[in-house]
């Protein structure tokens, strides 16, 4: 149904409503090289410390690229994106 609205002389103006769209369920973005081979490093069991040393970046930088990580794969923690890693396969399990 047309909602109406006032304009500034008193005349009234129908517009008609937006349509209601479902939420759009977006995929997961895939990791980029750097944030894969981060994530391994992190499976491995290093710090972010010693994967900034590791790689010649800084800790900062480390903690960027394990926050998009976890944005992408919309996971909270670094136990639900190795999980979610897991079984995404992109972890190679040994």
């Amino acid at each position: 149904m047309p909602t109406a609205a006032r304009t500034t002389k008193g005349r009234t103006r129908v517009s008609s409503p937006e349509p209601i769209l479902p939420p759009r369920k977006r995929r997961p973005e895939a990791l980029t090289t750097r944030e894969q081979e981060i994530l391994e490093l992190i499976w491995t069991g290093f710090k972010n410390k010693e994967i900034a040393q590791r790689l010649k970046i800084s800790v900062k930088t480390v903690e960027a690229h394990r926050a998009n990580m976890m944005k992408k794969i919309r996971v909270s923690n670094t136990a639900q994106l190795l999980k979610a890693a897991i079984q995404g396969k992109m972890l190679k399990l040994r």
